[in-house]
Protein backbone atom coordinates (compact mmCIF):
# COMPACT_ATOMS: atom_id res chain seq x y z
CA UNK A 1 0.00 0.00 0.00
CA UNK A 2 3.00 1.98 0.51
CA UNK A 3 4.39 1.99 -2.80
CA UNK A 4 1.12 3.27 -4.46
CA UNK A 5 1.30 6.60 -2.17
CA UNK A 6 5.06 7.64 -3.18
CA UNK A 7 4.48 6.63 -6.46
CA UNK A 8 1.45 8.63 -7.29
CA UNK A 9 3.71 12.12 -6.28
CA UNK A 10 6.78 10.86 -8.36
CA UNK A 11 3.64 10.76 -11.38
CA UNK A 12 3.04 13.71 -10.38
CA UNK A 13 6.27 15.22 -10.40
CA UNK A 14 7.05 13.47 -13.49
CA UNK A 15 4.49 15.26 -15.00
CA UNK A 16 4.88 18.46 -13.91
CA UNK A 17 8.66 18.97 -14.86
CA UNK A 18 7.21 17.87 -18.55
CA UNK A 19 4.94 20.73 -18.62
CA UNK A 20 7.76 22.77 -17.42
CA UNK A 21 10.00 21.43 -20.07
CA UNK A 22 7.13 22.33 -22.92
CA UNK A 23 6.85 25.81 -21.59
CA UNK A 24 10.18 26.42 -21.50
CA UNK A 25 10.49 24.79 -25.14
CA UNK A 26 7.80 27.07 -26.41
CA UNK A 27 9.30 30.08 -24.65
CA UNK A 28 12.31 29.53 -26.54
CA UNK A 29 10.84 28.93 -29.74
CA UNK A 30 8.81 32.68 -29.22
CA UNK A 31 12.81 34.41 -28.52
CA UNK A 32 13.86 32.85 -31.43
CA UNK A 33 11.30 33.82 -33.55
CA UNK A 34 11.40 37.83 -31.89
CA UNK A 35 15.33 37.35 -32.94
CA UNK A 36 14.79 36.26 -36.58
CA UNK A 37 12.04 39.37 -36.51
CA UNK A 38 14.50 41.69 -35.34
CA UNK A 39 17.19 40.54 -37.85
CA UNK A 40 14.52 40.63 -40.74
CA UNK A 41 13.65 44.41 -40.13
CA UNK A 42 17.82 45.22 -39.27
CA UNK A 43 18.73 43.60 -42.85
CA UNK A 44 15.36 45.13 -44.71
CA UNK A 45 15.89 48.43 -43.27
CA UNK A 46 19.87 48.24 -44.04
CA UNK A 47 18.64 47.32 -47.82
CA UNK A 48 16.44 49.88 -48.14
CA UNK A 49 18.96 52.51 -47.25
CA UNK A 50 21.53 51.75 -49.29
CA UNK A 51 19.03 51.60 -52.11
CA UNK A 52 18.05 55.01 -51.29
CA UNK A 53 21.39 55.89 -51.61
CA UNK A 54 22.00 53.68 -54.36
CA UNK A 55 19.37 55.88 -56.53
CA UNK A 56 20.42 59.46 -55.10
CA UNK A 57 23.79 58.86 -56.48
CA UNK A 58 23.06 57.32 -59.98
CA UNK A 59 19.52 58.23 -60.39
CA UNK A 60 19.12 56.63 -64.04
CA UNK A 61 19.32 53.10 -61.30
CA UNK A 62 15.70 53.57 -61.09
CA UNK A 63 14.94 52.56 -64.63
CA UNK A 64 17.44 49.57 -64.80
CA UNK A 65 15.82 46.35 -63.84
CA UNK A 66 18.35 44.45 -60.98
CA UNK A 67 20.60 42.47 -63.19
CA UNK A 68 21.61 45.93 -65.01
CA UNK A 69 22.06 47.45 -61.57
CA UNK A 70 24.37 44.48 -60.62
CA UNK A 71 26.74 44.38 -64.18
CA UNK A 72 26.85 48.12 -63.80
CA UNK A 73 28.44 47.95 -59.48
CA UNK A 74 30.50 45.12 -60.89
CA UNK A 75 31.62 47.22 -63.99
CA UNK A 76 32.53 50.29 -61.32
CA UNK A 77 34.17 47.72 -58.88
CA UNK A 78 36.40 46.99 -61.79
CA UNK A 79 37.46 50.65 -62.41
CA UNK A 80 40.87 51.86 -61.61
CA UNK A 81 41.73 52.43 -57.63
CA UNK A 82 38.38 50.65 -56.94
CA UNK A 83 40.34 47.75 -55.19
CA UNK A 84 41.98 50.39 -52.94
CA UNK A 85 39.33 52.50 -52.24
CA UNK A 86 37.20 49.27 -50.62
CA UNK A 87 40.15 48.17 -49.04
CA UNK A 88 40.20 51.39 -46.55
CA UNK A 89 36.68 51.14 -45.88
CA UNK A 90 36.11 50.19 -42.22
CA UNK A 91 34.92 46.56 -41.63
CA UNK A 92 31.46 45.64 -40.86
CA UNK A 93 30.83 46.12 -37.72
CA UNK A 94 34.09 48.05 -37.07
CA UNK A 95 33.50 51.95 -35.70
CA UNK A 96 34.69 54.44 -38.14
Amino acid sequence: MNEKITAHPQKEEREKVLKEIRQLENRKKILENKQRNEERRVRTRRLIERGAILEGIFPLALDLPGVEVKAFLIALSHLPGAVELTANLPKSGDTP
